[in-house]
């Protein structure tokens, strides 16, 4: 493909030539002789196929075809310079911070991998990473506390002004000790729960709604013993010492399911299935240290796809949990 051919000194020296009318003037400018000015241009239009340039008194000027191709050289150069530029600046000694509000669905999963990859590039950034309910988060990043909420998809309304890059979507689980006595009952049905203590999404938490949904699509009625609680340190301790079971997106628990820590009640959650991913505000840019941690996080999910819905897969890195509940 004739792109591939196509070097930045081809474009530079035609873009130059273009500017000052003159392959003399243009050597001059990029400190290089015209033979070697001359040189890139001959190159440049051999691997187009077309004439760029023609001498007339007035110096050197555009063919059409000049004209059609300065457009995008002139764009293709700019955008090299601006990378370029962000590079440096990222570079440089100065300290880029980033606030990101962080959702238990991927506090002890995505996370810190991601936070691993992104030290890994020696970036000269500091990272203030808090947690909280997903509409204080939401009000933080839009007013500008915040630069990026990494968790689930928000209700619409909490949407306004903001933006989302989907990662994959994730379902909640009923979780529960490995000796639950649920696990052993030959006939078990979701009504069953409601002899236990159940750890419940409280009001206004953002996989609330989908369990509210799910269990009386299941026609399972009020529980009574309920605990409402976004607690991820207090739901892991106390299901571990009770019979109770934990109604909880299933990424925040995945890594004890799979260490055989927690197990999970045999019920089909599918239909509680919800986006997560990247909020930002839709009204400004990214910095390019911002830009490098989101992909820090994509290269993270994109590894992890069978991590966070009961699958065959187990996951496969050791994470350390960041402290703060939500």
């Amino acid at each position: 493909m004739m792109e591939n051919r196509i070097k930045y000194r081809h474009l530079q020296c035609f873009l130059e030539v273009t500017r000052q009318g003159s392959v003399v003037r243009a050597a001059d400018a990029l400190a290089l002789t015209q033979p070697a000015v001359s040189k890139k241009l001959k190159e440049l239009e051999d691997i187009l196929g077309v004439r760029l340039l023609e001498r007339s008194k007035k110096g050197v000027e555009l063919t059409p075809f000049g004209n059609v191709f300065l457009e995008h050289a002139s764009t293709s150069v700019a955008a090299l310079r601006e990378g370029t530029e962000h590079i440096a600046q990222v570079q440089k000694k100065c300290i880029n911070h980033i606030s990101i509000g962080v959702l238990p669905t991927v506090a002890t999963s995505v996370l810190p991998e991601s936070v691993k990859r992104f030290r890994a590039d020696n970036i000269e950034a500091h990272l203030h990473l808090i947690s909280g309910p997903n509409s204080s988060l939401m009000a933080q990043l839009r007013v500008g506390e915040l630069d990026l909420v990494v968790g689930r998809l928000a209700v619409p309304e909490a949407m306004s002004g903001l933006s989302f890059q989907h990662l994959y979507s994730e379902q909640v689980t009923f979780a529960v000790r490995p000796e639950h006595p649920l696990l052993s009952k030959d006939d078990f049905h979701i009504s069953d729960i409601a002899n236990y203590t159940i750890l419940y999404p409280p009001k206004g938490s953002i996989t609330g709604p989908y369990v509210d949904r799910f269990l009386l699509s299941q026609g399972v009625g009020a529980l009574n013993d309920r605990i409402d609680t976004v607690s991820d340190s207090f739901g892991k301790e106390f299901i571990r010492n009770n019979d109770a079971i934990w109604i909880i997106s299933r990424g925040v628990v995945a890594r004890e399911i799979a260490d055989g820590a927690l197990s999970e009640l045999p019920i089909d959650t599918k239909e509680t299935l919800g986006a997560v991913g990247l909020t930002t505000r839709s009204d400004s840019t990214p910095s390019m240290a911002l830009k490098l941690f989101m992909k820090a996080i994509r290269d993270t999910a994109k590894n992890l796809d069978n991590y966070y819905n009961p699958t065959e897969h187990q996951p496969k890195s050791n994470t350390t949990v960041i402290e703060n509940d939500s």
